[in-house]
């Protein structure tokens, strides 16, 4: 007698197992809007503040990890690696970069300190399969290195925007020329809201503390 196994008809093609294992490193708008992320007081300041310091080019990551008042921590930028949207590989690049200029926070029962990320890319304002997995990733690397996960922020020809709140504004762009920092510090004012790319309204939570 003979013993084996029938080959499974709904067995997944190896290229296609690996396509449904990034799908599932991705945070869609509705997943980032509900994770609770804490809202920035003053993103402006935080997106005029970092553009003059890193200068990010389409396909440059910036992140930055700011203290309970906001103020910057630390910084680091670099460029993405021509590979498949993953947010296994985001969060390994991130997290690699906050192990650069940072220390963990993991001894703390409570994060203090929030990281936020700046991406810079081609396109507009709407949210994408890859701003999916850089969400991830960010989330990931917070966990792994005991900091708070905070804002996911895209920079593109059109200007900024805080995917999952609604919030925007013109400058910093892609095509904007970097501002001193003190010019940048000048210019930071409270931003109007503003809709479309993220989750179908603005959140409305406390800025965090």
């Amino acid at each position: 007698m003979t013993f084996g196994f029938a080959p499974s008809t709904g067995s997944l093609h190896p290229a296609s197992a690996d396509t449904a294992s990034r799908l599932g490193r991705t945070l869609e708008p509705s997943e980032w809007a509900a994770a609770g992320i804490p809202l920035l007081r003053n993103p402006r300041e935080v997106v005029s503040g970092l553009h003059a310091r890193h200068h990010p080019e389409p396909a440059t990551a910036v992140v930055a990890v700011l203290d309970a008042e906001e103020r910057l921590t630390a910084s680091a930028s670099f460029a993405r690696r021509s590979v498949p949207a993953d947010g296994w590989e985001f969060r390994n690049a991130l997290l690699a970069h906050l192990r650069r200029v940072v220390p963990h926070d993991l001894r703390r029962r409570t994060p203090v300190r929030t990281a936020v990320l700046l991406y810079c890319r081609d396109g507009d304002e709407r949210w994408t399969e890859e701003d999916g997995a850089w969400m991830w990733g960010l989330r990931d690397a917070c966990t792994l290195h005991g900091l708070r996960c905070g804002a996911y922020i895209t920079l593109t020809r059109g200007g900024w925007q805080v995917l999952g709140e609604g919030r925007g504004g013109r400058r910093p762009s892609t095509g904007s020329r970097p501002s001193g920092l003190a010019e940048a510090a000048a210019e930071a004012e409270p931003p109007p809201p503003r809709s479309g790319g993220g989750a179908a309204e603005p959140l409305r939570r406390v800025a965090a503390r």
